[in-house]
């Protein structure tokens, strides 16, 4: 069942190429926006879409990392209303690319 909660306004969202942190209920996410469109996934480690410790890229259509490492983070349903950016903290499913 969704569970749409706002974690910023919209002025707040990040611009274009651009990622923030974002708390709401005590979860932690990381919203970027991607080609005009914003997308959210979970902010706990590994918690960043490129992690500077360990340079792994997250999908954020899926929270996997490229290959060959196969770690994950949560990827979150995001929707604007009014001036609101909510983001739904049921995890979407995510499904492992096929090679």
């Amino acid at each position: 069942m969704p569970h749409w909660v706002k974690v910023c306004s919209a002025s707040e969202a990040p611009a274009e190429g651009n990622v923030i942190e974002a708390e709401a209920e005590g979860v932690s996410v990381c919203l970027a926006r991607l080609n005009g469109d914003l997308a959210a996934v979970d902010n706990i480690c590994p918690h960043r879409v490129v992690c500077p410790w360990h340079s792994w890229a997250f999908s954020l259509a899926t929270g996997i990392t490229e290959p060959p490492e196969r770690a994950k983070v949560d990827v979150f349903a995001v929707r604007t209303q009014g001036d609101d950016v909510l983001v739904d903290f049921e995890p979407r499913l995510a499904q492992t690319p096929s090679t």
